[in-house]
């Protein structure tokens, strides 16, 4: 008997709604894999490690990891009105020449950071310095560094700190592309094999549109791994992350991802990548 699957994916409820029917074995035809619960940071170093078999990754990693890896059409998260914030201690405050805190520089939400710094704060940044994401927002507020990148919930906390924010990274790049945000990738080792790729592409897909026709049987699953987390916000992430790009990336998808590394590389914040190498053959 063949051994499963080694699967990594946060324990967001986006990605516990996604794949609970995989990993409960109740698509038809799949066994169900091996999951590990990580956060994406992690899952981004295992990608460039060439660790398991199939990765929730960020988009922004997805340059250093094609060459082992196969980005799937579907299973990720695309998104509008998602964007990550940069956040001051006062509103309109000028960067030129500051220190700005980020979570990561592999991520999506670094890469529309730097391409939205490149316009607005022509005269550069003194510093930029890698912190855990929860520190960013005391980091602000206390003086510490002049501006924060922040994600997710912290869109909704930062006036909590007395914060401002100085810009919205996602209005931005829906502004000048008119395409959504690229945030979370699934990749698949390209040593499995073409037709093992696409039967993988198949199952993720079928987990996804299990999940949208019974929610509730994915509902226990989904709480259980989001960190005490209301089921009321659950559901709002839930909504917000798993729309029609998680079943399929199509054109727009792809358009959107593409542009992402295009605009990256013109920077130089990425290494080029061919477009046709995004798509899984």
């Amino acid at each position: 008997m063949a051994e499963p699957l080694r699967v990594a994916y946060s324990p967001c409820p986006n990605d516990t709604f996604v794949f609970h029917a995989w990993a409960h074995g109740l698509v038809p035809g799949a066994d169900a894999p091996e999951v590990l619960f990580a956060d994406i940071d992690v899952t981004n170093g295992m990608a460039e490690r060439g660790e398991l078999d199939v990765l929730k990754i960020s988009y922004g990693q997805l340059p250093w990891v094609l060459d082992e890896y196969a980005l799937l059409p579907c299973g990720g998260a695309l998104g509008r009105g998602c964007g990550p914030l940069v956040l001051t201690r006062e509103p309109g405050a000028d960067l030129t020449g500051g220190t700005v805190a980020v979570p990561s520089e592999r991520s999506t939400a670094y890469l529309l950071f730097r391409l939205w710094a490149a316009q607005a704060v022509p005269g550069g940044f003194r510093e930029i310095v890698v912190m855990p994401f929860h520190e960013i927002m005391p980091a602000v507020r206390d003086g510490r560094v002049d501006a924060g990148l922040v994600i997710h919930e912290a869109r909704f906390t930062y006036r909590q700190y007395g914060l401002h924010s100085l810009a919205d990274m996602g209005e931005a790049w829906e502004r000048a592309t008119g395409l959504p945000i690229p945030l979370g990738a699934i990749v698949a080792r390209r040593s499995l094999g073409a037709a093992r790729l696409r039967e993988l592409a198949d199952t993720v897909r079928a987990s996804v549109e299990a999940a949208w026709k019974e929610p509730e049987n994915s509902r226990p699953y989904v709480l259980a791994h989001a960190q005490e987390m209301d089921p009321a916000v659950a559901d709002q992430h839930i909504g917000l992350y798993v729309n029609e790009f998680t079943a399929d990336l199509g054109e727009e998808g792809y358009a959107a991802v593409e542009a992402l590394l295009t605009r990256a590389a013109g920077e130089g914040l990425v290494p080029s990548v061919d477009p046709g190498a995004l798509r899984a053959r």
